[in-house]
């Protein structure tokens, strides 16, 4: 039953991959299955098969599970001990490397709503002054969720969002709206905000500080080694990682070393000073391991599963050697297909007959590159591929095989698309200067997102995909979100016994025989006076036709009674003579009256039978 329960949510973890872009395979299971589950019960579904239903009945409903998944919670100098810290010695020692005109390029990776970049940009305006500041630095804040992003954008908050900052650097940096505080235009500029997911997209470079606090927590050890080796990267040798309290590089000292471990604040290793790499695994089957292969293969292999890109080794016969992990998602190779001829696999002629190309890659020896493949995803959607063939050589002469990559280029089509909309925005907003303030600020607004997003596309463009496997499992993450859930499940567990007893001491508190009945006169309540009258305890009555009734209590009597009263929401009043569970006869008076719910709508009925002697 637990493994049904996590292959469904493989299914519906890919699913959101696929149609939404938004990979969290990378993130712990545990926590993922806590999140989905906490906003399928709000929905009232409990299956992972029909959560996946409703997705795409009500598209809607993706923001609101990637909001519940992602959760967003930052404030301005959170732990406020370690951005003193920051402030006094790390910002400085940064500073104490540049010349008077060097650039200062700072990444907050994971910036939710924008807190933690706002907090960065003060700290550095303090340490440097506005003028430099707004010569010199830099400030990328990304993160996978566009809607925290637009928040982050605006930059506006609420007089409790900035009391952890003080009155002083409130009113220094922000400028009052209203009810709102929104943080100064002429430094915000400097800040600049754009999607970027850790796992999937390039890391920005060059950077002297990269901050990424409580976001690697929620990911698995495997995913968290892919991204710290790209923050190792990312920095300058003089470069900096800022870590949030509930992270620490334990182990894997060769990559980083701690410069503050009470603050998290940790220091970049250079390369030269690096002992050694962990091998990457691969993904060879049993017979291949056998083959003798040169030092330089041996190399190609060990890069293989480090690269983002989807990548296949075969070898001179053209049988298929590897794949690796984004080759077998791309192209749904797996380990049964190792050790087949290249070209019994669809991947052999489509997209692209790539024998052709592997051949004349061994008559030049040379690479061969066919760019801007189309291909079509098995869900329809159309991809654009980069394909190159990389003949791999033993010595002068002899080829071994060739090493074949499938780049992923759709999203540079979507950004020339998105690069011609902004030039026509652009076009239209030059018209439209001589409009309102209030157009020229939203105009502005448009024109600052768009150029932000670019600059950011740029800046990943620029970076390379190497990367480096070789960082250890990290600590565990937070209770936080376990704790706030016991405390919900608590207050409503006591509201709930609450209730109940407040219910069973009024019923049983009563003289009378006390009967409810919904609008299908389906009993719902039997109180313990109508069981000792009658005989049936509330266990046998409940959820059953009170008209079926089989007591000593003439119920067909009551079937106009209670018509009328559901109709019209009177009650009535009316005597009948009965028998009790004794065998006694008796006279009940017996009041009908509505049961009215919180909407003033009529949903049932409520019997109270008085029972009297017969001679009463």
């Amino acid at each position: 039953m637990v493994e049904d329960t996590d292959l469904k949510l493989e299914i519906l973890l890919d699913y959101l991959r696929v149609n939404r872009g938004f990979d969290f395979t990378g993130y712990k299971r545990s926590s993922l299955q806590r999140r989905i589950e906490k906003r399928m019960h709000m929905v009232t579904i409990k299956d992972y098969d029909a959560y996946l239903d409703y997705l795409e009945v009500h598209p809607d409903e993706f923001a609101e599970l990637f909001n519940t998944i992602l959760i967003n919670v930052t404030s301005f100098f959170r732990n406020k001990a370690a951005w003193e810290y920051l402030a006094a010695e790390t910002i400085p020692t940064i500073l104490a490397e540049k010349k008077n005109h060097d650039s200062i390029r700072v990444w907050c990776a994971g910036c939710a709503s924008g807190e933690e970049a706002y907090g960065l940009a003060i700290l550095l305006v303090e340490a440097i002054g506005e003028e430099v500041f707004r010569d010199r630095v830099k400030i990328y804040a990304t993160d996978v969720d566009e809607q925290a992003l637009t928040e982050a954008r605006h930059a506006r908050y609420t007089a409790t969002d900035l009391k952890p900052i003080g009155d002083e650097l409130q009113e220094k940096y922000f400028d009052q709206v209203g009810d709102e505080y929104t943080f100064r235009s002429d430094l915000r500029r400097q800040v600049i905000f754009g999607r970027h997911d850790l796992v999937q997209d390039a890391p920005i470079s060059r950077l002297d500080l990269l901050s990424c606090r409580n976001t690697l927590m929620y990911m698995n050890a495997e995913t968290q080694t892919r991204i710290l080796s790209r923050f190792h990267f990312a920095l300058k040798e003089t470069g900096f990682l800022f870590l949030g309290k509930a992270e620490m590089l334990l182990t894997r000292t060769n990559m980083f070393i701690p410069g503050e471990l009470k603050h998290r604040i940790f220091k970049k290793v250079s390369r030269a000073m690096i002992g050694q790499f962990d091998p990457p695994v691969l993904l060879l089957n049993e017979r291949d391991r056998d083959i003798k292969i040169s030092h330089q293969v041996e190399l190609w292999e060990g890069a293989l599963n480090t690269i983002d890109l989807a990548a296949i080794v075969v070898n001179r016969d053209g049988t298929l050697l590897m794949a690796n992990t984004s080759m077998q998602a791309m192209f749904d190779i797996d380990q049964r297909d190792r050790g087949r001829p290249l070209q019994d696999l669809e991947v052999s002629y489509r997209p692209l007959e790539l024998r052709s190309l592997i051949d004349r890659a061994y008559e030049t020896g040379m690479p061969v590159l066919t760019e801007n493949v189309e291909r079509h995803t098995s869900s329809g959607v159309l991809q654009y591929l980069d394909i190159k063939v990389v003949p791999l050589p033993l010595g002068a002469t002899e080829i071994l095989g060739a090493g074949i990559t499938f780049t992923d280029i759709t999203r540079f089509h979507l950004l020339q698309e998105q690069l011609e909309n902004s030039n026509q925005d652009l076009e239209t907003a030059n018209e439209e200067l001589q409009s309102s303030n209030e157009e020229l600020e939203t105009t502005n607004e448009e024109l600052q997102s768009t150029n932000e997003e670019l600059e950011t596309t740029n800046e990943e463009l620029q970076s390379t995909n190497e990367e480096l496997e070789t960082m250890n499992e990290e600590l565990q993450s937070s209770n936080e979100e376990l704790e706030t859930l016991n405390v919900e499940l608590r207050q409503r567990t006591e509201a709930l016994n609450m209730s109940n007893t407040f219910l069973e001491s009024i019923l049983a508190s009563l003289d009378t025989g006390v009967i409810v009945v919904d609008l299908g006169l389906n009993v719902i309540n039997w109180n313990n006076l109508a069981e000792d009258t009658w005989g049936l305890r509330r266990d046998e009555v409940i959820n059953t036709s009170f008209l079926g009734l089989d007591i000593g209590l003439p119920v067909e009597k009551l079937k106009a009674p209670l018509k009328d009263c559901l109709k019209t929401s009177q009650p009535c009043d009316l005597s009948l003579d009965a028998i009790n569970r004794r065998g006694q006869k008796i006279k009940c008076i017996v009041r009908c009256s509505p049961l009215i719910s919180s909407d003033d709508e009529n949903v049932g009925a409520i019997l109270m039978i008085q029972a009297l002697d017969s001679e009463d």
